[in-house]
């Protein structure tokens, strides 16, 4: 799907578009996962659909769902962003030592994602700490915010930065990170 250059211009377009272009006359699981694939890409996260969503629409184009299937993905993916949700609302990243226990977590997590072969999970936990750390970088940048916790912010996403890029050396290296004289220095209370 990645390669395809899609035309559409709303959600509900992209969502005909692509099944038009898988060329199916039945649609299911494999289907729904690859137009949620082509709405992810095109227009972001945010912008997924349920399958059963997806499947009312190509319905409504023509298609014929295979029930089961349909069922069985919209129960599999409905649990899979309630867990998502769940596990984001524990994270906070507002100050040092919450980021410190939210790293711990995220760790945690990609390790048991990575364990279990989970691609879509780790796609997932990447996209959270993508958003963590933009959401840090505007709070350094803020006008409201002391100077303090603005430099907490700026080294939060740091941190967050040095994960994603290098998510299986990023606990030695905070680590190293808290130790270091500069560290100590700048953040002495904690």
């Amino acid at each position: 799907m990645g390669a395809t250059k899609w035309h559409a211009r709303t959600r509900r377009d992209l969502i005909i578009e692509v099944w038009e272009n898988l060329d199916c006359e039945s649609v299911g699981a494999r289907e729904l996962e690859q137009i949620q694939e082509a709405l992810r890409e095109k227009f972001g996260a945010g912008a997924l659909a349920s399958p059963a969503a997806i499947a009312r629409i190509v319905a409504d184009e023509g298609a014929v769902l295979r029930h089961p299937e349909v069922f069985d993905c919209n129960l599999k993916w409905r649990k899979l962003n309630v867990d998502e949700r769940s596990f984001q609302r524990n994270l906070d990243f507002s100050g040092l030592s919450q980021a410190f226990e939210s790293v711990v977590k995220l760790e945690e997590q990609r390790l048991e994602l990575q364990i279990a072969t989970d691609a879509r999970g780790l796609k997932q936990l990447r996209d959270i700490v993508t958003a963590s750390r933009k959401d840090s970088l505007l709070r350094a940048r803020s006008k409201i915010l002391d100077e303090g916790q603005k430099e907490e912010a700026k080294e939060i996403s740091q941190w967050l930065t040095v994960w994603l890029q290098a998510p299986e050396l990023f606990s030695d290296w905070l680590d190293l990170r808290r130790r270091s004289p500069e560290f100590r220095k700048r953040f002495q209370n904690l």
